[in-house]
């Protein structure tokens, strides 16, 4: 798979990655439905839509090849994709969304994978194993948006035709990576990572799905630091990790640990910073000492994508140019950004 072929082709949240995941991004069917009467003409189930588009630009990118700038209140995209026995035996498949504004309903071969989320920067799944077949399958999402609106948050998305002022231009539909993610009947879920720079340790909350065996080892610079295990857990578990270094992150050193959990077969890579924050006396402190905050007011926005990055470089980029002009830090303002700027931050 190459980049021309798929765009961002990179692991979307490198605080919660698995090897056994699928990059959705790239050619995707697309259509305007600005009579928002799609699902009445069946949509949902059609095998085809008039254009196409490039996912994860939104259509008012120029990167998505559509660029339309005009209000879209419904977008429809649809892409079909293969699924091996091996893809299915033993295993639940989940599909992910980074983000898309503003309503979305999803459908697996015309059925409803569940709930429509609602909200424009905030990443959602859906498990739609059971709406799989082996061979082809088809994935239908619809995106509905109504930035006029002053019920739902818009950021900074203009609600005028032109962009005016510090209001640029909207964002509709999908704008972040789209992911398969295949994982064992029993995975972890969700875990809560906990880091204790005082007592040189790391709190895991892990929320399972099935039954088996917890086990953590963490890693600096290659060197196992700490590891613990606990057996025949189920819907949740709890592990402390005591740390034989301690090293803090700090401003312009990052130095992360990595973490590694397995739950039975399931493997997640995550990783974590040793630091405390607080104030006294009015002063910031960070791992108690005062910091100054010279921080760059960070909107997000790329001329060409929009809100979404043409690549990680334009990432890194954004960062390397704001420390190069004397700013230790960053407000990241109208928008959730990508994990992926995190991580490089």
């Amino acid at each position: 798979m190459n980049i021309f072929n798929c765009p961002r082709p990179e692991h979307p949240n490198p605080q919660w990655e698995r090897s056994t995941w699928r990059n959705l991004n790239g050619k995707w069917m697309f259509e305007i439905d600005n009579a928002k009467s799609g699902e009445n003409r069946d949509l949902q189930h059609a095998d085809k839509l008039k254009d196409h588009i490039t996912v994860p630009f939104c259509p008012e990118s120029s990167l998505s090849g559509v660029g339309e700038k005009d209000f879209m209140w419904c977008v429809w995209y649809k892409k079909e994709i293969r699924i091996s026995e091996e893809d299915l035996y033993g295993k639940r498949v989940i599909l992910h969304f980074g983000a898309a504004d503003f309503l979305t309903k999803v459908w697996i071969n015309g059925s409803l994978a569940g709930a429509p989320h609602t909200g424009g920067f905030a990443p959602f799944s859906y498990d739609i194993t059971k709406l799989l077949a082996v061979g082809k399958n088809m994935i239908t999402v619809a995106c509905y948006d109504d930035t006029k609106s002053h019920n739902q948050p818009r950021g900074k998305q203009s609600d005028i035709f032109f962009a005016h002022g510090c209001h640029y231009t909207r964002t509709t539909g999908i704008w972040q990576t789209v992911w398969l993610e295949f994982v064992p009947e029993a995975y972890i879920k969700y875990a809560k990572i906990l880091p204790d720079l005082n007592n040189s340790s790391l709190i895991v909350e892990a929320e399972l799905s099935g039954k088996g065996d917890l086990f953590a080892e963490v890693f600096y610079e290659g060197r196992l630091v700490g590891s613990a295990s606990k057996k025949e857990l189920s819907v949740s578990g709890a592990l402390e990790i005591k740390l034989s270094e301690t090293h803090a992150w700090e401003l312009g050193a990052g130095r992360l640990y990595d973490l590694y959990l397995t739950f039975g077969e399931d493997k997640v890579k995550s990783y974590f910073g040793l630091r405390t924050v607080g104030f006294e006396d009015g002063k910031f402190m960070l791992n108690g000492k005062s910091v100054f905050g010279r921080l760059v007011l960070d909107q997000g926005y790329y001329p060409d994508g929009i809100m979404t990055a043409p690549d990680e470089d334009a990432l890194i980029k954004d960062i390397e140019i704001s420390m190069a002009a004397g700013f230790n830090g960053a407000r990241l303002h109208q928008k959730v950004f990508e994990p992926r700027f995190l991580y490089h931050a």
